[in-house]
């Protein structure tokens, strides 16, 4: 048995020992597109791939800065090499969450040349709990639309074929990476 994985694009990652070299935004992309968030208790297919393109697209809606925006699309990036594991679930997990910022880290360095600041965190996780209250109302059907926060832009939740969540997830990318 190998300490490794083998990515969509061949590449063999070591999760525990990552190295940079070894992330590929188009594995990223292809991997969240099929991972079905809430460990697939929801009502419909909803991917990882998804809601990280919706966090992107609300924090661009909210003003935010290029580099914000795309540490949102990112946010889940090492779910990909580590799949997704339900927040009540990942609090007891101490060396996965260790294993998970240290991914994350990488992830930000290669892709936007430095780890997120304190600031910039705090954004992105206040996103990710605004965009996580609507996808509980509308993919499991808790919580009250009373209690949701205010959204810049409409969430969607329609089914959407795993492909068309990557190549946006791509195109995204591509735009929010390209200079000038």
């Amino acid at each position: 048995m190998s300490d490794y994985i083998t990515t969509y694009g061949g590449t063999h990652f070591f999760p525990t020992e990552p190295d940079m070299k070894d992330f590929h935004i188009s594995d990223v992309a292809h991997a969240l597109s099929l991972i079905c968030r809430g460990n697939g208790h929801v009502k419909q297919f909803f991917s990882v791939g998804q809601h990280c393109i919706d966090c992107a697209l609300e924090a661009e809606a909210r003003g935010y800065s290029k580099r914000v925006v795309l540490a949102c699309l990112l946010h889940d990036a090492s779910e990909a090499y580590m799949s997704d594991v339900p927040r009540p679930f990942k609090k007891y997990l101490k060396d996965y969450a260790v294993f998970e910022d240290r991914l994350l880290s990488l992830v930000y360095r290669k892709y936007l040349g430095s780890d997120v600041s304190e600031e910039e965190q705090g954004l992105i996780k206040q996103i990710d709990n605004d965009v996580l209250a609507y996808d509980l109302l509308y993919l499991l059907g808790e919580g009250c639309e009373e209690d949701l926060p205010d959204m810049k832009r409409e969430i969607s939740y329609k089914a959407r074929p795993f492909e068309e969540v990557e190549q946006e997830y791509m195109q995204l990318f591509q735009i929010l990476t390209e200079e000038g």
